[in-house]
């Protein structure tokens, strides 16, 4: 099991990063103004200078992935209720994604930043899991429709 959690992890850390850079591309793609963000001003500021902060958001991109893909391996203990399954991992997710959204400063630090991160985070998390969980009963069903359709051919 320790294994496949850091197998998780090694794999989920290049993911992180790679979303992580995605979305600075993205930023300043929406800037539209020619010019690349690849960090909040502010995390430059905090770090001493922008290298710095790019460098620290890059590590912490990496970890926030092997965070994300260690999660993973809670959906397969299959003992375990879908709700506590769910809740275990939005547990566990939350507690990195919250410091790591902070520090680098991808929320505003006021009361009503944070409130806007978790809304933010709360609805992205729950429409990702409904698309999953519509999607594995449909192929739940499509399985059992074939085993139906086996059972009467034999």
């Amino acid at each position: 099991m320790k294994r496949k959690i850091l197998s998780r992890c090694l794999l989920g850390a290049p993911i992180g990063f790679t979303i992580s850079t995605m979305i600075t591309i993205i930023i300043s793609i929406t800037i539209g103004d020619g010019n690349y963000y690849p960090i909040v001003p502010q995390l430059a500021i905090d770090c001493g200078s922008e290298l710095n902060a790019v460098v620290l958001q890059a590590l912490f991109s990496f970890l926030y992935g092997a965070a994300w893909g260690g999660a993973s391996m809670i959906w397969e203990i299959e003992h375990w209720s879908l709700s506590r399954q769910s809740l275990t991992h939005l547990a566990v997710c939350s507690i990195f994604t919250f410091p790591i959204a902070y520090l680098m400063r991808w929320m505003d630090h006021s009361v009503s930043g944070i409130l806007l991160y978790f809304g933010i985070f709360a609805f992205m998390y729950t429409f990702i899991w409904v698309a999953q969980y519509i999607s594995i009963r449909k192929k739940i069903r499509q399985l059992n429709e074939k085993m139906q359709e086996n059972d009467k051919t034999n």
